[in-house]
């Protein structure tokens, strides 16, 4: 069974093990293993609240950003090969 924790949930546990809690007494508290504080760590480590929430916008605005250029490429390919086969 997967939890989903908010970033905000995230950024306060980091903040509790920079303040000195142990990362097992974290991770019994949220009923998570140690590797996946870790990797939140590795992500979300010295971010604010605000900061996870401009990463989150960002991460959006690229995604979206992705899938334009990937559709404008589909369309200038197909322009060459029609460009090819009228000549």
């Amino acid at each position: 069974m997967k939890k989903r924790f908010t970033e905000n949930q995230i950024v306060a546990a980091i903040k509790k093990q920079e303040a000195g809690i142990a990362v097992k007494e974290i991770c019994r508290e949220l009923g998570i293993s140690d590797a996946t504080f870790y990797n939140w760590k590795a992500k979300y480590g010295g971010m604010e609240a605000s900061d996870v929430a401009k990463l989150k916008e960002l991460e959006r605005e690229n995604a979206e950003l992705k899938k334009m250029f990937a559709e404008a490429s589909i369309e200038i390919r197909a322009m060459k090969n029609l460009i090819e086969k009228k000549f």
